[in-house]
């Protein structure tokens, strides 16, 4: 049975907050949830197929709460730290789920880098944290960067390692090597990650001077200001605000944290950290061969509409 506690702000310390989704309303909103994502997949969708769009690797949440003080979105009560970890530690996934994963993705990737190469000049060694199945990694492979990984997961660091990638088993915590790196990039994993505190002061340990950190969250202002408009208002408006947060994985709140640009800054001050730049964006690419046609048609109209809001959001800092 996963236990849970009580918590306060991790950015802030704070204990004051207000709630932005009761127990009750997480439940209306995966009910949403399932509804709009089973419409848009093929009968016979494989069990596995419904991961990362009606299943996550956590629960859904008793309670979503945003802080009072820096407006951080998060869980309260949350899961057990240890238990959160063997989550996506233990978590099994097939090899052919990774490489279509890997080859969706792997064009965001893309996008990604150019935004690097973008906001940090300086060229070199590279730590992906939560590489997964390697997209990033492949990504830029013949680039001016040479990025490693590093991920909690032996099973899917196996997988990466069989597309030639260097890979390492651990946490920003753990991980001890014998040098530093010019760019450290945690595009997918930051919001859940049991403590961001611990795992900011392991990435400014690991990089060099000048040295650039980059982060990709979901953003919580985005799911706060929205998930009202759920079940109010004309229907239009509340057809339009599911495809928003179900588009970008932001419906019953799959997340730890839900970090807002003013929040995530804090943060990375606290750490001895500079913001250089942020990035509105978007959920990267989910939709498969198992996905019908005209939904594949739809996420890719749809989502550029919702840019605008920023429902994801890429941060860029340095020392």
């Amino acid at each position: 049975m996963t236990t849970y506690s009580l918590t306060r702000c991790v950015v802030c310390d704070s204990a004051e907050s207000v709630t932005v989704a009761g127990a009750e309303d997480v439940k209306a909103e995966t009910e949403l949830l399932w509804e709009f994502q089973l419409r848009r997949l093929k009968p016979g969708t494989p069990p596995e197929r419904l991961l990362d769009r009606v299943a996550f690797s956590q629960d859904p949440p008793w309670r979503v709460v945003r802080c009072t003080t820096c407006a951080l979105v998060y869980r309260n009560p949350a899961e057990a730290p240890r238990e959160l970890r063997s989550v996506y530690e233990d978590g099994a996934i097939g090899d052919e789920h990774l490489r279509e994963l890997h080859d969706t993705q792997v064009g965001a990737a893309r996008s990604q880098l150019r935004r690097l190469l973008a906001h940090h000049a300086v060229k070199g060694a590279g730590l992906e944290v939560g590489s997964y199945s390697g997209a990033f990694l492949t990504a830029c492979a013949g680039s001016a960067w040479r990025f490693e990984g590093l991920d909690v997961n032996p099973r899917v660091n196996a997988f990466s390692r069989s597309l030639g990638h260097i890979v390492h088993d651990g946490d920003l915590e753990s991980f001890r090597p014998d040098r530093r790196f010019d760019a450290i990039a945690v595009w997918n994993t930051f919001d859940q990650l049991p403590d961001p505190r611990s795992a900011l002061r392991g990435a400014v340990r690991l990089l060099r001077p000048g040295g650039v950190l980059a982060i990709r969250v979901p953003n919580g202002d985005c799911y706060a200001a929205w998930r009202p408009r759920l079940f109010g208002g004309a229907a239009p408006a509340r057809a339009f605000a599911v495809r928003l947060l179900a588009h970008n994985n932001l419906l019953s709140f799959p997340y730890r944290f839900g970090f807002t640009p003013a929040s995530l800054t804090r943060l990375l001050a606290d750490a001895g950290l500079r913001v250089t730049a942020i990035v509105g964006d978007v959920l990267v690419p989910v939709n498969d061969r198992w996905t019908r046609s005209w939904a594949s048609l739809e996420a890719r109209a749809m989502k550029p509409l919702t840019r605008r809001w920023m429902p994801w959001f890429e941060v860029y800092a340095s020392h």
